[in-house]
């Protein structure tokens, strides 16, 4: 039976490593539109609008995330998938009118989470972009790398123009609601580590987290960083630096959420469930979240997909998924 206790409350004492009634039971990635699409035929209800609705529906715990970007709806978009938008200083400044909106987000559609925010009834998730992804999207995947070293201060640029908007995108957003935590997109590694070095880091990216954590910790918003691939060296960097907790926690990337645990031991946690073991069944999903079990009971860590569920998992076998998460849940938190 449901304690009194409700979605905020939970999530927020979760995250501070205070006891609660059960964990969380959030799908923080969603679905591939062919994981949707076949589970439609398999019954899915098609008139749910959304993966909001979906997760719902499937009996998971309501919230509502914006990503709030820093390009204009108009802003061109790149020839093809890795190209960019730019290649130097004038064509920033050429590109600057799709740059940086105001107003930042649509002010009316968060205006309705308010009330249900209020009530606790819904966890709020804000997702800003970050100092490595940002540059990279608008250079392009290998430029990006050569402008660490032949566009240095165009970078620098960049991303406190960045830090600007982020900050009144920031305080937008809070004159509405205020999220319980909050994502920088940065997918800053691979499978076998960070792609780029600590000195890197240090230069291009940390100084500008420096100027936006202490805003969201003023305002009681957990800093997450959300990054696949193995995270494990960049945690400490990020730590460093005033985040707090990182997701989705890749198992293929040999991400192991015991040893983070044991390295850092206040760390912050969502995801970690190898989503590769879904279409195997229910003992396969069993012995995944025995393996999450002992650092769940810790705190601080809500197990979940760690990417978005494949079309290879049928509806039915999604259900048992949900069924155990809610089990294993209520599990760490006896």
């Amino acid at each position: 039976m449901e304690s009194d206790v409700n979605h905020v409350e939970r999530f927020r004492s979760l995250m501070a490593f205070e006891p609660v009634d059960r964990l969380p039971m959030i799908e923080w990635a969603g679905w591939w539109d062919k994981t949707a699409t076949r589970w439609r035929a398999e019954g899915l209800p098609a008139e749910l609008p959304d993966a909001a609705a979906i997760r719902e529906h499937l009996g998971l715990d309501p919230y509502r995330q914006l990503w709030i970007r820093p390009r204009h709806w108009s802003c061109p978009g790149p020839k093809s998938h890795g190209a960019g938008l730019l290649t130097d200083t004038r064509s920033y400044d050429e590109l600057l009118p799709y740059l940086y909106p105001e107003p930042a987000f649509d002010p009316e559609a968060i205006a309705a989470w308010a009330e249900p925010h209020e009530r606790g009834d819904l966890v709020v998730w804000l997702t800003l972009e970050g100092f490595f992804w940002y540059p990279r999207t608008l250079f392009g995947i290998e430029p990006h790398f050569y402008a660490f070293y032949d566009q240095a201060d165009l970078m620098h640029r960049m991303n406190q123009d960045l830090v600007d908007f982020n900050l009144r995108a920031l305080d937008e957003f809070c004159r509405i609601v205020t999220p319980e935590f909050m994502t920088f997109a940065e997918d800053m590694s691979y499978n076998h580590g960070p792609m780029l070095s600590k000195p890197a880091f240090d230069e291009f990216v940390g100084p500008y987290y420096r100027q936006m954590i202490p805003e969201l910790t003023r305002r009681g918003i957990v800093p997450f960083v959300d990054s696949d691939g193995d995270v494990t060296d960049p945690i400490a960097w990020f730590g460093e630096v005033g985040v707090e907790g990182i997701l989705p926690l890749e198992r293929m990337a040999g991400v192991d959420v015991a040893r983070i645990r044991t390295v850092h031991p206040r760390w912050k946690m969502i995801g970690a469930f190898d989503k590769t073991v879904m279409k195997h069944g229910e003992a396969a999903m069993r012995r995944e979240f025995e393996r999450l079990l002992p650092v769940a009971c810790q705190g601080g860590f809500i197990p979940s997909v760690d990417h978005q569920t494949p079309p290879d998992v049928s509806l039915d076998t999604y259900r048992v998924y949900v069924s155990l998460l809610r089990e294993y849940c209520e599990r760490a938190a006896s």
